[in-house]
């Protein structure tokens, strides 16, 4: 029921408002005058107020200033017998509601009555979900930071106090002005968001601040944009990672750093690489089979490292022509060549201060090749079709799957580009020499392939995990990827077993054939665990027991031996 608080010095007048609106339902309370008013505002939550301007002692105006005051969401009704233009005016500037002459007209009373109630609703639901988005981001425990367009400081949460160093004083601030304690990568990367309207993450890096320089930190920012799609400026999000650092390195036993996932020693060595060479502008050579994380491995190297806000490119060198491959490094002026209709930008030129990537580096060309090395000498090239030289500062790390040094053998490959090229060398190991890891790469896809494929998958059975341990993975982290995405799409139950698995693995599960002990239970004993190991299926139970399909149907029938439904 509505609650309505009816503030007028005349008797007649409360009473009669009183009898009408309890007549239409409301919930009525009425006071004489300002300070009987208070007391009922104070011990009621009221949903509409109707007061006269002209009280005794203080006035309606008062009791609108302290409601405004109070910041109470009770919409105002004035009533006055002697309307002027002052009064209604300071009325509407005070926020009341509405402003209405003596004598009353009951219908039109009622109409601005539905109307505030309407008013009212609208305005709670409002503050119900303003006051949930400031708990929210008052509990949460990573620093929230949000500027508009100019990089103004709009709103900061709590957390960005102690983060940050950031207060409510920054607030009508400029960012960049704000940062005098620390290296100023995340105004670097709010200011790349404000210019490409796109998500910026920089990954675990020491925000050297003066109050706490070992704390590290994940920064991301994102594009604020309205329902309408205006651009409307960016949030930054950064949390502390120094307790979760600290731990890594006492434990020297991470599971993962970046994208890459693994913790064999093995692995731990190129987390340790890849910490050493972040910060450093040397370039490196990341080796190893097709399939093992070449990729994810300089793609950490550029995000842990200084250059982590600006742009890493990467080029398939093996994907392209000469011509083309050079067009694409280098970029071209118009009619250069046939096809050139436009100049272009090559993609040194667009990883200026940031990381190129050039994988299948052992398939470039020997032309490619001394362009390449001249590149890594002096920091400059022509574009094709130009004598002008272009100056860049760009890190170089290249990936291959080939031995250098035999193509260096062969004349295939300049040797002092691969010196060049290989001040150090990260050779990532295949999976077959890190098995541990298998475990924890089959979780990470797992929960990858729910997400994509909009399952819930728990994981895989005991005779896959067995199988996949024993596999010798020749396409190695590529081909588990794979498989367990081949998995997913076929299974429709809770967990992956070896009827899922792409039919390379069924050699395999059948080499190891447990023969069947003729005749009585342990027969039947020997079929039952051949065809719970396959999920019921019957082929696979047949080979896995040496016998053809035909004879394990009979046998099934024989022994009435109950099945589900595939």
């Amino acid at each position: 029921m509505a609650k309505v608080l009816i503030i007028d010095d005349e008797e007649n007048i409360r009473f009669t408002l009183e009898s009408f609106f309890s007549d239409e339902g409301y919930e009525v309370a009425t006071a004489a005058d300002y300070n009987e008013a208070l007391t009922i505002i104070d011990e009621s939550d009221l949903d509409l107020i109707l007061a006269d301007i002209n009280l005794k002692g203080k006035t309606g105006i008062d009791i609108l200033r302290e409601i405004k005051t109070r910041k109470l969401h009770c919409p105002v009704v004035m009533v006055t017998g002697a309307p002027d233009i002052d009064t209604a005016s300071d009325a509407l500037r005070l926020g009341a509601f509405d402003y209405v002459s003596k004598p009353l007209q009951l219908e039109s009373l009622m109409h601005i009555t539905k109307t505030a109630m309407k008013h009212k609703a609208l305005a709670d639901e409002k503050e119900k979900y303003r006051s949930n988005l400031e708990a929210i981001f008052k509990s949460v425990k990573d620093s929230i930071i949000t500027v508009d367009k100019d990089l103004i400081v709009i709103e900061v949460n709590e957390a960005a106090k102690d983060i940050c160093n950031l207060s409510r004083d920054s607030v009508g601030k400029s960012f960049k002005s704000l940062l005098t304690h620390c290296d100023g990568k995340c105004a670097e990367a709010l200011e790349e968001t404000v210019k490409e309207k796109k998500p910026v993450e920089i990954y675990h890096f020491e925000c050297k601040q003066e109050s706490s320089p070992q704390q590290v930190v994940t920064a991301t920012t994102y594009p604020l944009i309205n329902n309408k799609g205006t651009f409307t400026g960016a949030v930054l999000v950064v949390r502390d990672e120094t307790h979760l650092a600290g731990l890594e390195r006492e434990m020297k036993e991470r599971q993962r750093l970046h994208n890459i996932i693994g913790k064999s020693n093995k692995m731990q060595t190129i987390y340790s690489y890849i910490e050493d060479l972040a910060d450093v502008q040397s370039t490196v050579l990341i080796t190893g089979e097709s399939g093992t994380g070449k990729e994810l491995v300089a793609e950490a190297l550029h995000y842990k490292g200084g250059r982590s806000h600006k742009p890493l490119v990467k080029v398939n060198c093996s994907a392209l022509s000469d011509n083309l491959l050079e067009s694409e490094l280098f970029g071209h002026i118009k009619g250069s060549f046939t096809g050139a209709l436009k100049d272009r930008i090559g993609r040194f030129k667009m990883a200026d201060g940031g990381t190129i990537l050039l994988d299948e580096i052992g398939d470039i060309s020997p032309n490619i090749q001394v362009k390449l090395l001249r590149v890594l000498q002096e920091k400059t090239f022509e574009r094709v079709g130009e004598s002008t030289s272009t100056k860049v500062d760009v890190r170089v790390v290249a990936c291959t799957n080939q031995d250098l040094n035999e193509k260096i053998e062969r004349r295939e490959f300049r040797e002092d580009l691969y010196y060049r090229l290989n001040v150090v060398e990260i050779k990532v190991p295949p999976l077959k020499d890190r098995k541990e890891d298998i475990p924890f790469l089959i979780d990470h896809f797992v929960n990858r392939f729910n997400k994509k494929i909009n399952k819930n998958v728990t994981g895989i059975s005991t005779d896959v995990q067995k199988l996949f341990m024993n596999y010798s993975w020749p396409g190695n982290i590529r081909e588990l990827e794979h498989a367990l995405e081949h998995a997913f799409i076929l299974c429709h139950q809770k967990t992956i077993t070896l009827k899922h698995l792409p039919p390379v693995f069924e050699k395999f599960f059948v080499t190891k054939a447990d023969h069947i002990k003729n005749g009585g239970d342990d027969e039947r004993t020997s079929i039952i665990q051949a065809l719970e190991k396959t999920a019921g299926n019957k082929s696979m139970a047949a080979r896995l027991l040496g016998i053809s399909r035909r004879s394990i149907y009979r046998k099934i029938k024989d022994y009435k031996i109950p099945m589900q439904n595939e």
